[in-house]
């Protein structure tokens, strides 16, 4: 599309949002940094593009390159036989990879690396389970891809999660909160839809429940590809916390007295 570079990257969502981002915890060239730094705002004018030409809908994989990774989803999926079932079962798997974490100490706590890593070390970021979701989605023929959200209304409010591909559809969902978001009768709703409130949407976990909808969380939506078979081309190198990180979890952590807000001034600068 035309003038595309209107709509790319991290200041999509104003300067608060746009220094969080540049202060992320992961690697400065790493691959998290560059699925941001290629990020693309949904808006009407972007709509049409990004759900029509922007993502690939043929897999480009050679099969046995990440055989751990093929190992471990055939695995997931064994047992059920339809896409919808397969999603959940990969959706419920990522929810968990929290389990595994040795440590809850803020210093301890290690971002970003391959898929590989990330499943063996755990995780509770929402940027690397979303990033291992969308990788087993392509393993086994779903195209994929990183949704990132921004409740543009409150302070910290980005979340990751994937968009994937199936029916001719687009539907969300949420490895890190184990949930797959869907219309009434079934069909898979897409962030546009979550978005916009396209008809009656359901958010619901892998055992059936359905939960309320943070609409918010999905007042500002950018899109970024990211392929299987691009891993040679990412730098995959792991990170601990910064500082900026470390205040914003310390102040989580101690539940936000006086309410949730910009810590460093990002809303002034």
């Amino acid at each position: 599309m035309d003038n595309l570079s209107a709509y790319k990257g991290i200041n999509q969502f104003g300067r608060a949002y746009e220094i969080m981002l540049e202060n992320d915890i992961h690697g400065k060239n790493s691959v998290d940094i560059v699925i941001f730094e290629n990020m693309i705002r949904l808006c009407d004018d972007t709509k049409e593009y990004l759900y029509e030409d922007y993502t690939k809908k043929e897999i480009e994989y050679i099969l046995g390159s990440r055989a751990d990774l093929e190992s471990l989803v055939y695995k997931l999926i064994s047992e059920v036989t339809s896409v919808e079932d397969k999603i959940i079962k990969i959706v419920s798997f990522c929810s968990r990879l929290y389990e595994i974490i040795e440590s809850d100490d803020l210093d301890d706590m290690i971002f970003g690396g391959t898929e590989e890593h990330i499943i063996k070390r755990g995780s509770n970021w929402c940027t690397d389970i979303s990033r291992v979701a969308c990788i087993l989605y392509q393993l086994i023929g779903l195209p994929s891809r990183i949704i990132q959200l921004f409740n543009i209304h409150y302070a910290y409010s980005g979340h990751v999660v994937v968009e994937v591909f199936r029916n001719n559809t687009w539907g969300v969902v949420d490895p890190t909160n184990d949930i797959a978001y869907s219309h009434i009768d079934g069909t898979p709703a897409s962030a546009w839809d979550v978005m916009n409130k396209n008809g009656d949407i359901l958010a619901k976990d892998s055992s059936g429940h359905t939960s309320d909808i943070d609409f918010n969380q999905f007042s500002g939506i950018a899109i970024s590809n990211y392929y299987i078979n691009d891993h040679i081309n990412y730098d995959y190198s792991v990170s601990g916390i910064n500082q900026y990180y470390k205040g914003i979890l310390e102040m989580s952590d101690k539940g936000w007295p006086g309410g949730i807000r910009w810590l460093y001034g990002e809303d002034g600068k």
